[in-house]
């Protein structure tokens, strides 16, 4: 018998926010697939999990995906893990999934940490219909992409590095509007969270005097 891929979300900051069952898992699968195998470690060591792993990232994951296709049709269960968050909601794991489910095999994800979802409730605007587009385009499409969603009637979620944040909100200001309503998301979960709200503008101007630390979620109103 085939054994299963699980895909299992860890905490985004506050270890505090894995599941039981996540460990659960992660304690009984013979296999765990990690982004960043010295950063899991750590993860594994706080909650007592000693099961043999291996990285799978975006560098070697399309020569890998076939490999653990078949240790799991051998019988072996399998875990996915990405460095934070759910895998496969901008880091690895849809081609392992596609995989898995075109050679009709088990695949289980369990509930848990996202970035994107305390993001969005915590800007105060409307939650039920959202975009999320994930990373914007460094460079080529990125201003096309950013004028099709100046029209955009749903609340949209971005994530966007410190270093890059202030250069995106100026350039979301001159696509939306300056007057846009927007919320900055930082370090979620973890020590120093903060939320920013206000125009695209004052936000921009905000993090232009105060340098941007941690991970970062952009939440911008609808049109």
């Amino acid at each position: 018998m085939p054994g299963k891929l699980y895909i299992v979300p860890t905490p985004i900051g506050n270890l505090d926010d894995m599941t039981f069952r996540a460990v659960e898992v992660l304690k009984t699968v013979d296999l765990i697939l990690a982004e960043d195998t010295r950063t899991s470690s750590v993860l594994l060591k706080h909650f007592d999990i000693h099961k043999p792993l291996q990285s799978h990232h975006k560098f070697n994951e399309h020569q890998k995906v076939a490999l653990v296709r078949d240790r799991i049709m051998a019988g072996e269960s399998v875990a996915l893990i990405s460095d934070a968050g759910t895998p496969g909601i901008s880091d690895p794991g849809f081609l392992l999934v596609r995989e898995c489910v075109a050679a009709d095999i088990d695949v289980q994800t369990l509930p848990g940490a996202t970035a994107l979802i305390p993001a969005l409730v915590d800007s105060g605007f409307p939650c039920d219909k959202f975009c999320f587009e994930g990373f914007l385009p460094q460079k080529k499409g990125r201003q096309t992409l950013l004028q099709g969603l100046a029209q955009e009637h749903r609340t949209m979620i971005f994530y966007e590095s410190p270093f890059r944040l202030v250069k995106t909100l100026n350039q979301m200001a001159e696509h939306f509007g300056a007057d846009r309503e927007c919320a900055v998301a930082r370090e979620i979960s973890k020590k120093f969270e903060q939320v920013v709200r206000g125009t695209l503008t004052d936000v921009a101007a905000h993090f232009t005097a105060n340098e941007p630390k941690g991970e970062i979620v952009i939440v911008v109103k609808g049109s």
